[in-house]
């Protein structure tokens, strides 16, 4: 690690630890933070690159409606009006306080997680055996974590802690819920991952073109030991994830596939807040060549 690496490290985790984050802007705080990911100056003027194209869009594109689009209970209505509600994962209540969440009103089988956050997820597979006494520490926790300050995603910034609650959805041939990632780009994919044995603690990605051909590259994640093979409908996901991230310069769209049952699962304007490295290094210029900026400079 060099040594502006490890002093943009002890910045940025200083200024979390000592609470003193609102005193670096956005800009600097992206700026620290990539040189300790990547040891290297992020070229605001001129990007090239996938992540310094996902910092420069963090700074100059900012529709007002990214902050309904990451809420996890608001963005269903704009999703329902575009493809309908049928791709829904349904709602079954929304919280203020983790308090006032009724458990006898919920199903057998349900997962609770808060609308402004990420991460944070309290499943329940059996209410009857479940230990609910820890439902209190994990959502107290996420209702008050804003995670803006962690990776300065503005959309986060500003959003409601609520909880939202929703049916335990799982495919019953592979015991999991399978996660299909499409990166767009002016409303075409160019790529996709899958995420697979994410109970293990140990998620597998595995990258794909738009047609779904196995594609040689990873991030910091291992692929599958045997690539996941193309689910049904897939054509109907693709199109699905193009309606939805039509009117943006750049989205992953998030969608799920329960043996051809599809459902939205959300909107990534930042995958990995721009911190996530690709190899071989060549698809980090792959994946920043398909961000037009020129769109959104106007």
């Amino acid at each position: 690690m060099s040594i502006l690496q490890k002093l943009s490290k002890y910045i940025i985790v200083a200024s979390w630890r000592l609470h003193l984050d609102h005193l670096l802007s956005d800009k600097a705080f992206n700026s620290l933070y990539y040189r300790w990911k990547f040891d290297r100056r992020l070229d605001w003027k001129n990007p090239r690159t996938y992540n310094e194209k996902l910092h420069w869009l963090k700074l100059h594109d900012r529709q007002p409606l990214y902050c309904t689009l990451v809420d996890k209970a608001d963005v269903k209505a704009y999703v329902a009006g575009i493809i309908g509600e049928e791709y829904l994962i349904p709602t079954l209540g929304v919280w203020e306080r983790w308090e006032d969440i009724d458990f006898d009103s919920l199903p057998e089988q349900f997962v609770l997680k808060c609308t402004h956050d990420s991460g944070g997820t309290f499943i329940v597979t059996d209410r009857s055996a479940a230990d609910l006494r820890k439902c209190p520490e994990i959502l107290a926790r996420s209702m008050k974590r804003n995670f803006f300050w962690e990776s300065r995603e503005w959309p986060y910034r500003s959003l409601k802690h609520r909880i939202i609650a929703e049916p335990y959805l799982v495919d019953e041939r592979t015991g999991e819920l399978t996660d299909y990632k499409f990166f767009c780009f002016d409303g075409r994919c160019k790529a996709m991952f899958v995420a697979t044995d994410r109970q293990s603690g140990h998620t597998k990605f595995d990258f794909y073109d738009r047609d779904f051909n196995h594609l040689d590259m990873h991030d910091n994640h291992d692929n599958a030991a045997v690539p996941p093979a193309r689910p049904k409908n897939y054509e109907k996901m693709v199109e699905i994830a193009e309606k939805l991230a039509q009117d943006f310069p750049h989205v992953r769209m998030d969608l799920y596939n329960l043996d051809g049952k599809i459902y939205f699962g959300e909107y990534t304007f930042y995958h990995w807040s721009g911190f996530d490295h690709f190899y071989p290094e060549k698809w980090e210029y792959v994946f920043g060549d398909w961000i037009n900026l020129d769109n959104v400079k106007k």
